[in-house]
């Protein structure tokens, strides 16, 4: 499955403009941007899965790091900040991993 099977391709894009510049992400202004905001639990739930890249069932630090490039190939990475204060948004248990339930809560918050 990819990302707009999910997300139209237009937001995808607009999302990806607005965090074109360095240090310019924010999960909440993205996640509204691309339509994740208006998305169903289980729609949710899918694209978690497509970031959870190595199956695991969490999202790690490496793979947040990737976050936008799930969205498009050529999609610049995070900064190390970036990662950070997204995994710490998200990572509610303390684990230093994002898990589905969080990643719903993170996506609705």
């Amino acid at each position: 499955m990819a990302m707009t099977d999910l997300l139209s391709a237009k937001d995808i894009e607009a999302a990806l403009k607005c965090v074109q510049g360095s240090e310019s992400f924010n999960y909440k202004t993205f996640f509204s941007k691309v339509g994740l905001c208006d998305k169903n639990p289980e729609q949710v739930k899918q694209v978690f899965h497509i970031i959870d890249r190595d199956r695991s069932g969490f999202i790690e630090e490496d793979e947040l790091q990737l976050f936008l490039k799930n969205f498009c190939p050529s999609a610049r990475a995070l900064s190390n900040a970036e990662t950070k204060a997204f995994l710490l948004a998200g990572d509610s248990d303390g684990d230093g991993k994002i898990g589905v339930e969080e990643f719903q809560a993170l996506v609705r918050a």
